[in-house]
Order: C-alpha cells, then sequence, then structure tokens
C-alpha cells in the first residue's frame, strides 16, 4: 500500500490532520503522477510533539548504540536503492542511469561517511577540573531540496541521529517521494519512535512553521537564498540555530597553464551535470583573453556530445529540469544573456528538436560574457554555462569573487603550487583544484550570501551538537 498520502509521525504511518493534497508532476510528461498530502500546522504540532517526547532517552543513547543504529539504516536503505532511483527519475527527470549511480548512491555515501565519522569522534574530554561535554542540540527541523533529495536527506538526517537529536523532516514538495521511501527506510531499520518524523507540505504551510516553532531547537535549511532569508527571519523570534546551504553562482578559472581543452570539455560536463540543477555547479568559466575563441570551440563540441530526452533511456545523459517554473526561469535568462550582447556558440532558447513535450532545455554556451551581464550574476540552475575572458590572473580572481555567494569554486592548472596559491584567494567553501573526485568528508557550505555552517560527516555532526562545561567535575 502506497504512502503517498501518510505522514510518518512517532514511528507510524498517520493521516494528515487535514485533508488536503498537492500533485506531484513528471516533469518528461509534464503530467502529475501521484498525489501527497500538503501538511499544516497542526502537523508540525503533532510532528515535534512526538521529536520532543523522544528526544530525552535518545539524547542518552551511547555512541555504540548509535553507530549500530545507523548500521542497521545503511542496510535497509542498500534494500531500496533501485526504488529510490526510479522516484528521482520520476519526480525531478534525472536520467535513471545518473539516479543509481550519483542520486541514490549519494545517501548511501553520505550515510556510510557519516558512520565512519561518528566512530571516530569524541563527545567528551577533560580540560583542568572542568568536563567539555557535547550533546545534541535538541529538536532539530530538516528542509530539503528537490535538486539532489537523498543527498541532502542523508546528510542532514545522519548527522543529526549521530548526535543524538530528535528530528522532524520536510522534503521538497516538487520531489517527495523519495522522502517518503527514505522515511519507510527509517522505519525497516528500527529507528525508536519519535526520533525521526516526516512531514510533506509547501514552504508556508509547514517549512515556515517548522522555523518558528518554539519546540524546534535548531533549522537545517537547504535551498534558495531567498527562502533562507525567510527561514532565518522566521526563525530568529525563538533564538534557535540555523544552519543554511544556499544558492551559489560558482567560478571556474582556467589558468594559463592548465592543460586546456580537458580543462575546458570538463568544466561543460561539471556545468551541466544533473541538467546544471546543482548549488555548486562551475557556470562561470573563466579563461585567459587570448584563448577565449578556442574555449568557445571546445565548449561547442562538448556541449553538442550531450544526449537530451528520456530520462528512463539509459544513454541519456541530460533529463528535463525539474518543473514549468524552473523552465521558464532558465528561457528567460537565456534570453537576457542574448539581449545583453554575449555570444551564443550552442544551445539557445526552446526545447531541444525533436521534444516537444517535457520542460526539456537545450545544452547552452554563451561567450563574451562580462561580469555586469544578468548571466553572470544570478543562478540559472540549468544547462547554461557563462564563459568569460579575463586579462591577468589577478583580474580572474577579482572576477571570481564578484558575487554575492561564496558556495564553491573550481582552479584549474598544471601547476599544483600555483593552483593552491590562487584557491586561497577565492571567497569560497569549497574550491577545488584538477576536478578531484567528490570528497564525502570534505566540509561543504558556503561564504556570504551562500549560507553558514557545514555539512558533511564529522562537520556535519557537530552543527547538531551544543557544548557543555561541567565545571568542578574533578577536585581541585
Amino acid at each position: 500500500m502506497s504512502n503517498h498520502l501518510k505522514f510518518y509521525i512517532n514511528g507510524a504511518w498517520v493521516d494528515p490532520v487535514k485533508p488536503a493534497t498537492i500533485d506531484v508532476v513528471n516533469p518528461a510528461t509534464e503530467e502529475a503522477y501521484t498525489k501527497i498530502s500538503a501538511g499544516s500546522a497542526a502537523d508540525v504540532d503533532r510532528a515535534v510533539a512526538a521529536a520532543r517526547a523522544a528526544f530525552p532517552a535518545f539524547s542518552q543513547t551511547s555512541k555504540a548504540g548509535r553507530i549500530e543504529l545507523l548500521k542497521r539504516v545503511i542496510a535497509a536503505y542498500e534494500k531500496r536503492v533501485e526504488d529510490i532511483a526510479r522516484a528521482v527519475s520520476d519526480e525531478m527527470g534525472a536520467p535513471i542511469a545518473m539516479a543509481r549511480h550519483s542520486q541514490a548512491a549519494a545517501g548511501i555515501a553520505h550515510l556510510q561517511s557519516t558512520l565512519k565519522a561518528l566512530e571516530e569522534m569524541e563527545f567528551e574530554h577533560q580540560r583542568g577540573t572542568t568536563r567539555i561535554v557535547k550533546e545534541g542540540i535538541g529538536v532539530v527541523g530538516l528542509i530539503t531540496p528537490w535538486n539532489w533529495p537523498l543527498n541532502q536527506i542523508a546528510c542532514k538526517v545522519g548527522p543529526a541521529l549521530a548526535a543524538g537529536c530528535a528530528m522532524v523532516l520536510k522534503p521538497s514538495e516538487i520531489a517527495p517521494i523519495t522522502g517518503i521511501i527514505f522515511s519507510e527506510v527509517m522505519h525497516d531499520a528500527k529507528v525508536p519512535a519519535g526520533v525521526y518524523n516526516m512531514i510533506n507540505g509547501d514552504g508556508p504551510s509547514v517549512g515556515q512553521v517548522m522555523a518558528g516553532h518554539p519546540g524546534i531547537d535548531m533549522m537545517s535549511f537547504t535551498g534558495s537564498t531567498r527562502a533562507g532569508i525567510i527561514v532565518a527571519r522566521t526563525a530568529a523570534d525563538t533564538v534557535k540555530r540555523v544552519s543554511q546551504e544556499l544558492g551559489g553562482k560558482s567560478p571556474n578559472i582556467v589558468l594559463p597553464d592548465a592543460d586546456f581543452e580537458p580543462a575546458v570539455k570538463k568544466g561543460v560536463y561539471g556545468c551541466f551535470n544533473n541538467s546544471g540543477q546543482s548549488c555548486n555547479a562551475p557556470t562561470r568559466m573563466l579563461v585567459p583573453f587570448d584563448r577565449h575563441d578556442e574555449a568557445l570551440g571546445i565548449a561547442k563540441a562538448a556541449a553538442e556530445k550531450h544526449k537530451v530526452g528520456d530520462p528512463k533511456i539509459e544513454e541519456t545523459m541530460l533529463g528535463p529540469v525539474v518543473s514549468e517554473a524552473q523552465f521558464n526561469k532558465i528561457q528567460t535568462l537565456i534570453e537576457s544573456g542574448i539581449k545583453e550582447g554575449a555570444t551564443l556558440v550552442a544551445g539557445g532558447t526552446g526545447r531541444p528538436d525533436g521534444l516537444n513535450r517535457g520542460y526539456y532545455v537545450r545544452p547552452t554556451v554563451f561567450g563574451n560574457v562580462r561580469p555586469d551581464m544578468t548571466i553572470a550574476r544570478e543562478e540559472i540552475f540549468g544547462p547554461v554555462l557563462a564563459i568569460m575572458p579575463y586579462e591577468t590572473e589577478a583580474q580572474a580572481i577579482e572576477i571570481a569573487n564578484d558575487t554575492v555567494y561564496g558556495l564553491s569554486a573550481n582552479i584549474e592548472s598544471k601547476d599544483l603550487e600555483h593552483a593552491r596559491k590562487v584557491a586561497r584567494q577565492i571567497r569560497a567553501g569549497q574550491v577545488k583544484i584538477n576536478y578531484p573526485a567528490w570528497d564525502t568528508f570534505a566540509p561543504f557550505g558556503g561564504y556570504k550570501q551562500s549560507g553558514n555552517g557545514r555539512e558533511y560527516a564529522d562537520w556535519g555532526i557537530h552543527d547538531f551538537l551544543e557544548v557543555k562545561a561541567i565545571i568542578g567535575y574533578e577536585a581541585a
């Protein structure tokens, strides 16, 4: 029996207090394929009450007990990987191969990294006569986005469990089915009743209510900067901690000493991954002025190799973007690039040839992009790359930092020491040198309007901890 119309509260699947539904649209077909229930303040109250009742006992469990719990969650998740992948493909249009190997796999990766971090973490130490104790902050509210649903659910829920917190999760109402399956995983793993709760619904009716709820001690939010500001403002009245991972407009500096062709080609692939719907995507490629035209040729060829189409076909590289609203936003921004004088190298407005239905976007590359152009400043969240020429290294660094965001950045160079020197001058939470492998133990989070706090492994666990000093713990 489907749990799509139910919430998970206090260890059981329950009906909402007030019946109301939200359509879940498959972006490849533009049609609703299921419905979820829309929560209300009354549902938040129920979930928070369950979490508050569960927290005292769960917060006192041993590290060994929480390690065993995470192992059970991982084992239950592994049994549902294919279900999760198919749900991601249906609800947000991820190509099925990518849904398996990236989207669903990300959840496992984070849970495993959190487990290892928990095994190695010490929660107490002695300093003189004082005992320093790190303990769970309390009941935490978790709001996760649609673009990497399992990635963000796992890198919040796993560390919150590891810290000894109880929680209420609100997945994105745009891509909620993966959150329902994850809740089934938590039930199968026998997470104690009330420790983990899940409510569906929209931002104003559920997310904002959570942010202002006096029974929630901390909010962890991933999403747009606009929504993050609303969460922070609402949370301020109850002086709760707020951890946020927000928007990005990440630069990718190709230095003159880089291995140029692969550096540009990999930059295109990095920008277009997940149909460009990643907050840390390298969307601004900075190249030496005297090699700008060469970069455009390489990028055009790379963009034209991206197969856009039905997410159910294994060979598809790019599926649709997630919604009509997102599609329209991207089209408007592509139009702005053309109107403001950028050189359209590949793609453009409209759907790719042969795709007349679904929110498909043409893989698009612009050249001669100036820092003042809209496409150089706004987060597009689609497969649109802006290539920007620079005269000097100092100018490249200035352009890279000339943004309200500071989530991620890339540096490409054959000279590792040179790349390290440039990396230290970039104002971003992560700087990647020469397209390294994903590191789930590296802190993830941003500077400036990209948010605050850090996620992944031990960094994520620390975000959910309070620090207590027991003075006089040892006799003087």
